[in-house]
């Protein structure tokens, strides 16, 4: 039972703290960051929607952008968020096994985005399309480099949990970094279906 009193001005004051259940402020917490990273993302799309037709009489997305291999990539990276998903089902089961195969699998197509992501920067720098080359450009580095970016964080985190999860197990604090992440993973495959759809198939039209 809470004790409680009052100071001398009648306010009431609780002595005994409010208890939470564990790992609140955590999921809060990292519902505020994917906001703000949804805000961030919405802005670069805006400066991509301003920028994505200057081209400074260079090369446009019809003379750059390889379809084929961005629909390859596409395909690494909604993968990987299956398996992902696999790996929760497995979590929820107690599979340590199985979830650490699942997220090694979930590693793996990621990283497979990543190298085809830093092929296509490769070669379009090689060809003198860099992101200095004209305001579409810069826009396109920018916002694809950043999504980029998050996947490569992305795939670090997912490293540190599968070390976490070998040595301690589906322990609870694990299963809520594993639901933090799975959120952040599904959050990026949102992000890539616009920059797909957004940049390189209206880029096409």
């Amino acid at each position: 039972m809470s004790h409680a009193t009052t100071d001398t001005m009648g306010r009431y004051w609780e002595l005994e703290p409010h208890h939470h259940p564990e790992g609140a402020s955590t999921s809060l917490g990292f519902w505020v960051y994917l906001m703000s990273d949804c805000l961030m993302f919405a802005v670069l799309f805006a400066v991509y929607g301003v920028l994505g037709t200057s081209f400074a009489a260079g090369p446009g997305p019809k003379d750059l952008f390889d379809l084929e291999l961005v629909a390859v990539n596409t395909a690494m990276l909604l993968l990987s968020s299956i398996t992902f998903g696999f790996a929760m089902l497995a979590m929820g089961k107690g599979d340590k096994r199985g979830t650490l195969r699942w997220l090694a699998v979930t590693l793996f197509f990621g990283l497979c985005f990543l190298g085809i992501e830093l092929y296509e920067f490769h070669h379009l720098i090689h060809i003198g399309a860099g992101p200095q080359r004209s305001g579409f450009l810069s826009a396109f580095f920018t916002l694809v480099g950043t999504h980029g970016l998050h996947v490569t964080f992305g795939s670090i985190w997912l490293v540190t949990l599968m070390v976490q999860i070998t040595r301690t197990g589906l322990i609870p604090a694990n299963q809520r970094r594993m639901v933090c992440l799975s959120m952040f993973w599904h959050f990026l495959d949102v992000i890539w279906i616009g920059v797909f759809t957004f940049v390189y198939l209206l880029g096409m039209i």
